[in-house]
């Protein structure tokens, strides 16, 4: 992992005593809530429906075991016992008081943490491959240079006030792991013909209001030069970007207006003045920063097998085998495994975690993880460097936590964002159809049977459930003051990512099992052996999952 020098540590302290002060000012009536509000929302403050929102900065989503028990501390002292992991690798507390959030900061600051850019019209948290640096399909690890970005981006004078937030990612494997034609730039990993290393960069992906799949500007950027072309396409969307409607005022739209073409001709004509500059990176920034991430190649510690275990019967087999067909992936090195801790137990909001199990994560980390924690965009969490004989042990220590539901990548291990429960955004709740959802399919035998399925469910337009990408889609929606929840088929991430498609009239919520029922009904009846529920619904197209819920008439049922 990275680690703060004195340079980077002075940065968070003073942002901690400057906000600090600017909230003594705000609290203290010389500050009015229009001056305010761009101030701490660039700390990650938000005014929620029912209490203050704090959002903390998780860099491309690894987290040390220090930091997390600090996380969990914070959310004993501070919040109500527990944290919501994001979509964008980012943890929230939902419940702080807003007086207390600059001794928040300052508790984060002793962990080498912060809140900067996890909001406002800004660069976000850059985000990558939750199995970066051990995955084997890896080109390169992206980790170094997600790190650079980080620090080239964190308050960038020229990024602080763009016309909306802006989000990067970076991904280095052959499969795309970080939904890289889904944000604002996204760069994968690539190799030229005459060794070299670099990425292909796509550019105008997002979710939200009006969602588009990321465009390809330039299929090979030589690494070097990296920031240079990240700041041509900023510079770009800065001057031209909408400022007088926020509706249309993400890089997507600008791309979409200017066509890619003319697009790209105006950043390369913005990369000739910065070209070869004095942001060119060089090799000794590359091998400095490489450093901080080397492989985790100690020899694996000493672990138990499951079959010593004194209670060890067919039952426990069973559930073991189970948890390792869905939660554990492979990693480069054979010995090892990459182990995914389930934040989607039926009962409990996906994506959160209580101080508990926080502590009782960072203590597994240290002892089978060499003290690495990743969140993954799905919201979970990952252990990246587990010795394959510490499995058993690990698996028993996940499930006393409750983390060890072996749901990954099926129905259940859906993505659901806050909702109306506590975002003043929202137009309808995510969280209690989510468990709805997940109480009606609470059945291992039938999910292992459905296969590979993503549920994704957002409480609005703003798509931080990612509703737009799910095998399967729900967005809350606003009809006579009423919720109700429109359904999209077919989208997916990845190398052939696809926006979902609406599939008619909005549902109400009590509805919305039966509709996911009958969805699932249609593609078991129809489907080829081994195919994947997102296979057969491109394969067959809408129609027939229409017809099972809606009937010949295509009306809603209610």
């Amino acid at each position: 992992m990275y680690r703060y020098n004195p340079t980077d540590q002075r940065l968070v302290d003073d942002r901690v005593a400057q906000f600090r002060d600017q909230m003594g000012r705000f609290l203290g009536g010389r500050l009015s809530e229009d001056e305010f509000r761009p101030l701490r929302l660039q700390n990650g403050l938000y005014v929620q429906r029912h209490a203050p929102m704090l959002r903390v900065a998780i860099p491309y989503g690894t987290l040390a075991s220090a930091q997390l028990r600090k996380l969990a501390d914070i959310a004993r002292r501070y919040d109500r016992g527990y944290g919501h992991f994001t979509t964008r690798c980012n943890i929230q507390f939902n419940w702080v008081r807003l007086e207390e959030v600059p001794d928040i900061l300052a508790e984060l600051a002793t962990v080498q943490m912060h809140a900067i850019q996890t909001s406002g019209n800004c660069i976000r948290n850059i985000t990558t491959d939750p199995f970066a640096g051990v995955a084997a399909d890896e080109l390169f690890d992206p980790r170094p240079y997600c790190e650079i970005v980080r620090q080239w981006s964190t308050l960038a004078p020229e990024f602080l006030f763009l016309p909306r937030k802006f989000k990067i990612a970076i991904s280095g494997g052959a499969e795309d792991r970080a939904a890289v034609r889904f944000h604002d730039i996204g760069a994968r990993a690539r190799q030229a013909a005459d060794g070299r290393i670099g990425f292909e960069i796509h550019v105008g992906g997002g979710l939200g209001r009006t969602p588009m799949v990321g465009r390809l500007l330039k299929d090979f950027l030589p690494r070097e030069e990296l920031l240079n072309y990240f700041e041509a396409i900023l510079r770009v969307y800065n001057r031209h970007g909408r400022r007088d409607n926020k509706y249309k005022a993400r890089i997507k739209i600008l791309v979409k207006d200017l066509t890619l073409e003319g697009f790209a001709r105006e950043v390369e004509d913005e990369w000739a003045w910065s070209r070869g500059g004095p942001a060119t990176l060089v090799d000794e920034t590359f091998r400095r920063m490489e450093a901080f991430f080397a492989r985790h190649d100690t020899p694996p510690a000493p672990g138990d097998d499951l079959a010593d275990d004194p209670a060890h019967d067919r039952a426990h087999d069973r559930a073991f085998s189970r948890w390792q067909a869905r939660n554990v992936s492979a990693h480069r090195d054979a010995s090892r495994a990459v182990v995914t801790l389930s934040l989607k137990k039926t009962g409990v909001p996906p994506g959160d975690a209580t101080a508990e199990q926080m502590d009782g994560i960072a203590a597994l980390a240290e002892r089978y993880s060499a003290g690495e924690i990743r969140v993954s965009h799905e919201q979970n969490l990952v252990l990246p460097h587990v010795a394959r004989r510490d499995l058993p042990a690990l698996w028993r220590g996940a499930r006393a936590l409750g983390l060890a539901t072996p749901n990954i990548g099926l129905l259940t291990d859906l993505v659901c964002c806050p909702g109306g429960d506590f975002c003043s955004l929202a137009n309808a709740r995510s969280i209690p159809v989510a468990d709805a959802i997940q109480q009606r399919f609470d059945d291992l035998d039938y999910l292992f049977d459905l296969g590979p399925l993503e549920l994704n469910l957002s409480g609005c337009v703003n798509a931080c459930g990612h509703h737009h990408v799910g095998h399967i889609g729900i967005l809350g929606v606003d009809k006579n003051n009423e919720e109700w929840y429109q359904v999209t088929l077919g989208g997916r991430e990845g190398e052939r990512g696809a926006l979902g498609r609406v599939i008619g009239p909005a549902f109400a919520a009590e509805q919305i099992p039966d509709v996911i029922q009958r969805l699932l009904e249609a593609y078991l009846a129809a489907r080829h052996e081994g195919e994947p529920f997102i296979d057969a619904v491109e394969r067959l197209g809408l129609d027939p999952f229409r017809q099972a819920v809606y009937g010949d008439s295509h009306a809603p049922r209610h």
